[in-house]
């Protein structure tokens, strides 16, 4: 099939991976099915919670009928009591990615989690975990404190320590755990904003205040539409023994609902603040990235505009 531009045909192979991106709540969803019925494409999730089969209401993930047949991938693929694991998510988005291509189709990856976008886009090594050498470590940090942990990674590797708050004991000691494992600096494995393949990244951004309303109105659309039910029948399936899941936005707070630690409303207004906190963090993470074009969430004509970006790159031949 071949795609349409202005009345032109372009070659499916000569358009490029298109991203939608930003803070939650902004529309990236439903923007990424236009964009894919526009452009004969198929999505990519990269939304970490929306990995999860049966975690759909507190994920905002689209409805079958929403899709209106796109076909989405990296929905659905992990259970509960698993951990999400960004490696993983690399080698499988990926395949799809390359499948996607094979087809004739164009991917149209759709997610706010910053580094599995930087994963499945960018050229970015993932070094090794081990769970041994990891536990020691974090007996270490909570023996002598993030701080300290952080003066010995000076003295290891001052390039990574920089770049690592000092009170960030998670990222310290991932830090030493990879170097400990490679005999290579931690630096050497961070990330560079390199992209693999010709990429259109678009940002959809809204004024703070109007986000955090949409924000609250998600929050309690949430409970209305059942996500008390949805997590109680989630327990069942193993949700308090998984890590990454259980601590997701809405579902730790359901919990603590069921628990009786929260009422209805306090566990709304919580997950109100905590979504509003994450998506500063997700400003952060993709804001000083200058390859993005950041459109507004509510333009009206934004399909359009978002199609001109594609348009253009494809016509100018941008590459990574």
């Amino acid at each position: 099939m071949r795609e349409r531009r202005g009345g032109e045909a372009v070659p499916p192979g000569r358009v490029p991976v298109v991203a939608v991106v930003g803070p939650t709540a902004t529309g990236k969803s439903d923007l990424g099915v236009e964009l894919a019925l526009a452009l004969d494409g198929e999505v990519v999730n990269a939304d970490a919670s929306q990995l999860y089969r049966g975690m759909d209401i507190g994920t905002a993930k689209l409805t079958m009928a929403a899709r209106r047949g796109v076909p989405h991938h990296q929905l659905d693929v992990l259970d509960v009591r698993e951990e999400a694991s960004v490696a993983a998510y690399q080698g499988a988005a990926r395949a799809d990615l390359a499948q996607i291509r094979s087809r004739g189709r164009v991917p149209v990856v759709v997610g706010g989690s910053g580094l599995y976008v930087r994963a499945l886009l960018d050229r970015l090594e993932i070094p090794p975990t081990d769970p041994q050498v990891r536990a020691r470590w974090e007996a270490e940090l909570q023996e002598r404190g993030a701080e300290a942990l952080h003066d010995v990674l000076v003295g290891r590797d001052p390039q990574a320590a920089a770049r690592i708050e000092p009170r960030n004991g998670r990222r310290v000691v991932r830090a030493l755990e990879v170097i400990e494992l490679t005999g290579r600096p931690f630096s050497a494995t961070l990330p560079t904003r390199e992209l693999l393949q010709p990429t259109v990244l678009i940002g959809l951004r809204a004024d703070r205040e109007v986000l955090d309303a949409r924000i609250g109105r998600r929050a309690g659309r949430m409970w209305a539409d059942g996500l008390p039910a949805e997590v109680a029948d989630l327990v069942g399936r193993g949700l308090r023994e998984g890590r990454t899941a259980s601590r997701a936005v809405g579902y730790a707070q359901a919990l603590r609902q069921l628990d009786g630690e929260l009422d209805e409303g306090a566990a709304i207004q919580d997950t109100a603040a905590a979504t509003r906190r994450l998506a500063r963090r997700q400003q952060s993470w993709f804001g000083p990235d200058g390859r993005i074009v950041w459109l507004e969430h509510d333009d009206p004509d934004l399909l359009r505009r978002a199609l001109d970006l594609v348009g253009s790159h494809v016509v100018a031949g941008a590459g990574g």
